[in-house]
């Protein structure tokens, strides 16, 4: 009897886990339709709607229609640049919130993203800097500051709680370090730091889009390798290692594939609000199981940058950047989560 109850809630639990895999398959595809129907709309519509066919023609290389300029040079490094921040704020958001099984423990909450921000500001206001070089000081910055962080938080590993609060406390100093130099700025460079603080894919070209593919593809790949693991330390530390998942190797690995994706990208559109922290938790609903979360989450954040920068340059009735229009969705989010939070015990 004992060997039938075994079979039984074997079959029932290896159904059950085909029927997730299944949703999974099928939300993450879902995603991908919504990302390139969005993405078709950012090339066809804007101050006036284009034909598809023209649309197309134009992509092609055909500038019959005369609107190769606006659909090359003008919308498509934005849809570009939308996706790939999107995706690099998608994963690195949830890699870390899994990871600490914690729905805030996300970058924009535990001083990542106010790190690259301070020190984009700093380059720009103090150093004069503009182009690469504010980007590429964001990235050491986001890299530094993440190493500091879990320097501090890894007395015995690296415990959830601990990095969140130590994260929360160097985010108020950034922000404090932020503020000071913006209230010490000239005029011309406050407004420059204040727009790029603000998180937009305004101005964006081509060229700036490859940096952040080339992240997606290093460091998203890095976190694909250890999306096992990772998927491990969700049942605890001492159910991992009984798994045999290296804890200490896992976080490590996933920090740096997490940090790298966040910095690249804050460095190339800035800060954009919430997009990290609201991927992850809309991603495990309707996902509904721990596989395809990270596909899930990507996706997510790159339908958020979509769907938001269109929002703000064209339904609304002023032109906003896309960071204002994520702010204003992400607060009252966050407020939500932080009670569900309280409630169920902090799971993500």
């Amino acid at each position: 009897m004992s060997v039938q109850t075994a079979e039984l809630s074997g079959a029932v639990q290896g159904a059950i886990r085909q029927r997730i895999n299944r949703r999974g398959v099928v939300v993450v595809t879902l995603l991908i339709a919504i990302v390139l129907i969005l993405m078709a709309v950012t090339l066809s519509c804007g101050r006036g709607c284009l034909a598809p066919r023209d649309v197309i023609a134009a992509l092609m290389g055909d500038d019959a229609s005369g609107t190769t300029f606006v659909v090359n040079d003008l919308r498509l490094p934005r849809a570009l640049m939308s996706v790939a921040t999107g995706l690099c704020f998608g994963l690195g958001g949830v890699a870390f919130q899994v990871m600490l099984r914690n729905p805030l423990a996300s970058p924009d909450i535990i001083g990542i993203s106010a790190s690259a921000g301070a020190a984009a500001v700093f380059a720009i206001v103090i150093l004069a800097f503009d182009g690469w070089l504010v980007s590429a000081v964001a990235v050491v910055s986001g890299l530094l500051v993440a190493t500091l962080i879990w320097a501090l938080s890894s007395h015995r590993g690296a415990a959830g709680a601990r990095l969140i609060l130590i994260g929360i406390g160097v985010s108020a100093m950034l922000d404090s370090v932020t503020a000071y130099v913006l209230l010490e700025a000239p005029a011309w460079d406050r407004a420059e730091a204040m727009r790029w603080l603000t998180g937009s894919v305004n101005g964006a070209q081509l060229p700036n889009v490859i940096p952040v593919f080339g992240a997606l593809v290093v460091f998203g790949g890095l976190l694909a390798a250890s999306a096992r693991d990772l998927n491990i330390l969700r049942l605890g530390d001492d159910a991992a290692r009984a798994l045999g998942v290296n804890t200490e190797a896992t976080r490590l690995r996933v920090t740096l594939a997490a940090v790298g994706l966040v910095a690249f990208a804050t460095s190339a559109a800035g800060p954009i609000a919430f997009v990290a922290f609201l991927s992850g938790p809309i991603a495990a609903r309707v996902v509904g199981g721990s596989r395809g979360i990270l596909a899930a989450a990507g996706l997510v954040g790159a339908i958020l940058v979509l769907a938001g920068d269109f929002t703000g340059q064209f339904l609304l009735p002023a032109r906003l950047p896309v960071g204002v229009v994520t702010g204003a969705v992400g607060a009252p989010f966050l407020l939500y989560l932080i009670v569900r939070t309280n409630r169920n015990g902090g799971t993500i």
